[in-house]
């Protein structure tokens, strides 16, 4: 008997997001396969989806001028594992914290070669940025888009500090107190443009990075991803957990110019955030099989003070 996945080679082994039997794909999967197969993300990785939409839509609107620094983590260590780096856009390899300096140098250097027609695009996860980087490339408003890939659980690797909720919302702090909120922070530096996407709502996402690329300067755009690992989800829930994280005003979608909110999406009803983590085995009892009910407290609590802050509903 076949095995249902076909295993690869990233740093540990992980099940590929893989058709199970080479000679049963069908020619779109067999196309699809071929355009893809050099990623290693794990199965159900929203990050993985996040960024083809990211890349994908930023490459339309600059004319495929565009590179991307990537820093180190899943989304790098997944791309570049293999047979090589995807070939859809020229890849510089940062490290976990750096990637906002590089991408300012990657600017720095084509400006003094005289080019001005190659865009820049950093590329990170919450628990990788170097803080000090990150906010000097807003203060020197340099030419780079940062995009966030933010996984609900402090990922820049393989679960570093599990549980952890670090900018879920526009800024919610984890149950232990840790966490930082990285879109409110990058909206008080007043850069041109700031906004918050959710790989629930793929057209929303690439239309911001088109919004994004027509700009210039420093901007700033965080996505919700949540990893079915470090979530503690069924692969298949991952979508759906990022899509009840924005209907329950856990993370709320907005648009911001120059340090002043321009446009949100607003929610037709709200739904309570204990459908968010029905699925997330991390918030359970001790037991496993009983949600925490003063974690899930505290946590609406968050989304009520989101919905209020931005105005979510009517």
């Amino acid at each position: 008997m076949e095995p249902p996945f076909k295993f690869c080679r990233a740093g540990a082994f992980i099940a590929g997001q893989r058709p199970p039997v080479e000679n049963k794909r069908s020619e779109k999967a067999a196309a699809a396969l071929a355009q893809e197969s050099r990623r290693r993300a794990c199965e159900g990785c929203g990050a993985a989806l996040a960024a083809r939409g990211v890349v994908g839509a930023a490459l339309r609107a600059t004319g495929d001028r565009a590179i991307v620094v990537d820093a180190t983590g899943c989304l790098e260590v997944s791309s570049a594992s293999g047979p090589g780096t995807p070939p859809s856009i020229p890849a510089i390899r940062s490290l976990a914290g750096n990637a906002a300096a590089v991408a300012s140098g990657v600017v720095a250097g084509f400006r003094a070669k005289g080019r001005a027609d190659v865009r820049v695009i950093a590329q990170g996860a919450s628990g990788g940025i170097g803080f000090g980087i990150f906010s000097g490339m807003f203060d020197r408003d340099d030419d780079v888009l940062y995009v966030c890939y933010d996984s609900a659980a402090y990922m820049n690797a393989c679960v570093a500090r599990p549980g952890l909720a670090t900018a879920v919302g526009a800024g919610p702090r984890d149950l232990a107190g840790h966490g930082r909120c990285l879109p409110l922070i990058a909206l008080a530096h007043g850069i041109p443009y700031v906004a918050t996407a959710s790989v629930a709502d793929l057209g929303d996402l690439e239309r911001k990075v088109a919004r994004a690329m027509g700009l210039k300067g420093a901007r700033y755009l965080h996505v919700h991803v949540p990893c079915p690992l470090g979530c503690d989800t069924a692969a298949e829930d991952a979508v759906r957990t990022a899509r009840l994280a924005v209907e329950s005003g856990l993370f709320p979608l907005f648009e911001a110019e120059h340090g002043e909110i321009t446009a949100r999406t607003r929610l037709d009803r709200k739904r309570p955030v204990a459908e968010c983590f029905e699925s997330q085995r991390r918030r359970a009892g001790p037991s496993g099989a009983t949600p925490d009910a003063a974690r899930l407290a505290a946590i609406q609590a968050v989304a009520d003070r989101n919905i209020a802050r931005f105005g979510l509903l009517d």
